[in-house]
């Protein structure tokens, strides 16, 4: 069974938010997305959405996009972004999914899941440019350094389980925000982490992307208007 990532969808069925006006590429992107997702994906495969999911301002203006993902081939695992509006806690999102059967998706938010090799485990983060107030960045950085270190303390349990029956998995994560500021990057490090993707990035913000190995960590940027709207195999 394959694993693969696509972040940023930035869907809009449930609301007016049309995507072009980002540029060109955006044009028809719904489509695009469904195509490449169908040609890749299958239903015992999983893909993991790093956030943006919707631009519904609550679960009722969400739900068709999380309808249109529901459908598509493969289980779901996604997390909360920085325009995903409709997210109020983790309860509420999981009752919603549960009472719209959409049963093709599963939160990532304080724990982790085990797929195939590896272990998922994952927050939104933050990034440098999101607020005007020093003190209230540091206060939410703060507060999603220790989500990833719960998500992480969680995945480290799977991991050690798993190992007593003999089992080998790496520790992966998955974040929203690039990681590169603060200390996201050293706490991957204090648990092994052997990957890490994400999204966020857009336009002229892609100028800051990095790839590739970095002090033992590989790094994958998976904003589906980098990828051309195609998603990115991991194993």
């Amino acid at each position: 069974m394959s694993i693969y990532a696509i972040s940023d969808l930035h869907l809009s069925f449930g609301t007016d938010k049309p995507m072009n006006i980002f540029g060109n590429i955006w044009e028809g992107y719904e489509e695009k997305i469904k195509t490449n997702w169908k040609e890749k994906v299958k239903d015992e495969d999983t893909v993991i959405i790093p956030g943006d999911i919707s631009w519904g301002i609550d679960l009722k203006e969400a739900l068709p996009d999380f309808l249109f993902i529901n459908k598509l081939p493969g289980q779901k695992i996604f997390l909360r972004g920085n325009h995903d509006y409709y997210f109020a806690t983790k309860t509420k999102v999981e009752n919603f999914l549960k009472e719209n059967n959409l049963n093709t998706l599963k939160l990532l938010h304080n724990n982790a899941f085990v797929l195939e090799e590896y272990i998922l485990c994952g927050a939104r983060g933050w990034g440098k440019t999101e607020n005007n107030d020093a003190e209230s960045d540091k206060k939410i950085i703060a507060r999603e350094e220790g989500r990833l270190k719960l998500s992480l303390e969680e995945g480290l349990k799977l991991k050690n389980e798993l190992k007593e029956k003999g089992i080998e998995k790496e520790i992966i994560v998955a974040l929203h925000f690039p990681p590169f500021i603060s200390n996201f990057q050293k706490i991957m490090k204090e648990y092994d982490v052997k990957m890490c993707i994400y999204g966020h990035l857009h336009g002229y913000g892609q100028l800051m992307i990095k790839e590739g190995i970095i002090d033992d960590i590989m790094y994958k940027m998976v904003s589906c208007d980098y990828t051309n709207f195609d998603l990115v195999k991991l194993n």
